[in-house]
């Protein structure tokens, strides 16, 4: 893979990825459209230099011509998934108790399908139950604010969410366009 092929994935990563590269948020999903064998690449080492963190990187789906990328960071994931609301929200889809978020994961990966995603994927990013419950039972209309996703309660929180997402991608690009690589614009 070449280097300008490299800053071109770390880029969309880090656009992506940013709140969770810096440790704000549990999750995130990115859809890449690079082949199979640059992607394999990219994530082999990807998940060595992110390991370091205790982040990770796993392929979810792939499709025609599209990878899509989970990045977490296992510590708050787990806790993430450990609440009780997530955990009942989860077991209405079939997560139970016992199962690890590796599990969790392979699960997920195995109802995905090209071009749609199952509603419990947005439990997987951090997304609060209460508008993932709301994204569902609307259609995905009527959300009251639509930013990192669809909002259907507490907009003012959201948003503030939001803005600090926000703030993560900047401060992220802002150290990779002094030069410096994505590893170390993370650390």
């Amino acid at each position: 893979m070449s280097e300008v092929e490299r800053r071109s994935i770390d880029s969309v990563l880090a656009f992506h990825s940013a709140p969770t590269l810096l440790g704000v948020k549990c999750a995130n999903l990115i859809s890449f459209d690079r082949n199979e064998r640059t992607m394999a690449e990219y994530l082999h080492e990807l998940a060595e230099k992110l390991s370091a963190s205790g982040l990770c990187a796993v392929q979810l789906c792939r499709c025609r011509a599209r990878t899509l990328v989970y990045i977490y960071n296992s510590k708050m994931l787990e806790a993430w998934l450990d609440m009780p609301q997530v955990r009942d929200f989860l077991a209405e889809y079939g997560y139970t108790d016992d199962m690890s978020t590796d599990e969790k994961l392979q699960r997920l990966a195995g109802r995905m399908d090209c071009g749609s995603f199952p509603h419990e994927i947005g439990a997987f990013l951090g997304y609060p139950v209460g508008d993932i419950r709301g994204f569902i039972s609307n259609s995905g209309k009527n959300c009251l604010l639509c930013g990192y996703w669809k909002v259907y309660e507490n907009a003012e929180k959201a948003q503030r969410t939001f803005d600090e997402y926000d703030r993560c991608r900047a401060i992220l690009f802002d150290r990779l366009n002094r030069g410096l690589d994505l590893f170390q614009a993370v650390k």
